[in-house]
């Protein structure tokens, strides 16, 4: 049990810097989900009361992620052939539907949990241990949950935007959520042992951050604001399976201008 929460700090540690980006880069991925958010879905808090710590932060995680992530992940994509890096994506990916499945039975979304069990089987028995995802062309996307997803499905409000060292772009409800899922639900990484958990989870940071470089183009005006509104959309859109409630970018009047035709 100790070696267990050993491994659960060092993964949060390493996982920090990537994290710190990740919400810049989110998107709002199309997905073809058909059970929809009960009436109770807590929304996503769009306040952000805590504005001068959280940009002081999100300088500092920059400049972490300038200075060494970025770098790292640029060599990696250079060095590393096309579809080699699209394996370890896929490997990756085939682990977290672990937890893809046990947040959709927390959310009673039957099918999610069916397509969630299904692609994991697929992957793993038939795409080579998860480098190939087969699931997909057999008509089975990804349909990503989490605990804070979870928590949001059954009303519990997101609280005030924050922004956290090394963690990156988060709220109370998903900070809670993110320590659920890597301390408490079953997780495919429970069966890597240690030292190869630690090099795997390195793998891991350096192949997300790599694989989100094309999306920095799309990055404009105020790097936090638009991280803060990335962030916000995603995870309005996800708690909402693919309903957005409200567009964040809508509200910058000094970002987005809409003309009457």
């Amino acid at each position: 049990m100790t070696d267990y929460f050993s491994r659960c700090r060092t993964f949060g540690v390493a996982l920090a810097a990537l994290i710190g980006f990740l919400g810049g880069a989110a998107q709002v991925a199309a997905q073809n989900v058909q059970e929809p958010a009960p009436e109770m879905s807590g929304p996503v808090n769009e306040s952000d009361p805590y504005e001068n710590w959280n940009r002081k932060v999100y300088s500092f995680n920059e400049t972490i992620d300038n200075w060494f992530l970025r770098p790292v992940a640029q060599t990696y994509r250079t060095v590393m052939p096309g579809f080699a890096d699209r394996a370890v994506t896929n490997f990756f990916n085939n682990l977290t539907e672990i937890r893809n499945f046990a947040n959709s039975l927390f959310q009673l979304k039957g099918e999610s949990a069916v397509v969630a069990a299904g692609r994991f089987t697929y992957n793993t028995v038939f795409g080579l241990g998860g480098l190939i995802d087969v699931a997909t062309a057999f008509d089975l996307p990804e349909r990503p949950e989490d605990f804070g997803q979870t928590l949001g499905y059954w009303g519990t409000d997101s609280g005030p935007y924050l922004m956290l060292p090394f963690l990156g772009p988060s709220n109370p409800r998903d900070f809670v959520g993110l320590g659920t899922d890597i301390l408490l639900l079953p997780s495919a990484w429970d069966a890597v042992e240690e030292p190869d958990v630690y090099f795997a989870r390195a793998l891991q940071i350096v192949d997300k951050r790599a694989d989100l470089i094309p999306a920095e183009g799309f990055m404009s005006g105020d790097g936090y604001t638009f991280v803060r509104n990335a962030y916000l959309q995603r995870r309005e859109y996800l708690i909402n399976d693919g309903k957005t409630m409200s567009d964040p970018f809508a509200d910058e009047d000094d970002d987005l201008m809409l003309e009457d035709f």
